[in-house]
């Protein structure tokens, strides 16, 4: 074989392979954004357990106050005590705001919550607007068994405006 011809052999090759591992995210992103719809149905109809369903078991979360809960199980017990109290009958809505792809199986998602209708709120939180409680949940997400899970969330709370 010549030698530009095994050189454009090689740059074809490297052109196929960069490709492939540039994959279209297009099917990974609507999995990702189905998962936050179920997600938010789960929280408007107060579900803990359907709301932590897609977190794997050692997942950790930081709520708007900076607790950490560590492991699916301690995030749905926290959830199913504030569906019970202040945010019960609250209604959320959440926007993906931005999500990046890292690699393969794994992404971060960035999504704004709207909650309306809570009873009251954790100590040191403010509504955003009357009424109105506006929140970014970050989510680090990996591909686990074919499925998107979350391994990790931080919500944070918008002060309101002065």
């Amino acid at each position: 074989m010549s030698r530009i011809l095994r050189a454009a052999s090689i740059v074809v090759l490297s052109l196929v392979f960069t490709a492939c591992a540039h994959a279209d995210h297009a099917q990974d992103e609507l999995a990702i954004r189905q998962l936050v719809a179920v997600q938010t149905e789960a929280w408007n109809r107060q579900d803990a357990t359907a709301w932590t369903a897609d977190y794997i078991p050692d997942a950790d979360f930081v709520n708007i106050v900076g607790t950490v809960f560590t492991g699916r199980e301690e995030i749905a017990q926290r959830h199913a005590a504030i569906f019970n109290t202040i945010f019960k009958g609250s209604h959320a809505e959440v926007t993906v705001r931005k999500l990046v792809f890292l690699g393969e199986d794994v992404a971060v998602v960035d999504t704004t919550h709207q909650v309306t209708q809570y009873q009251g709120l954790p100590p040191g939180v403010q509504a955003t607007e009357p009424g109105l409680l506006r929140t970014q949940m970050k989510y680090v997400m990996q591909r686990v068994d074919g499925q998107w899970r979350i391994v990790a969330g931080q919500n944070t709370d918008e002060k309101p405006k002065p």
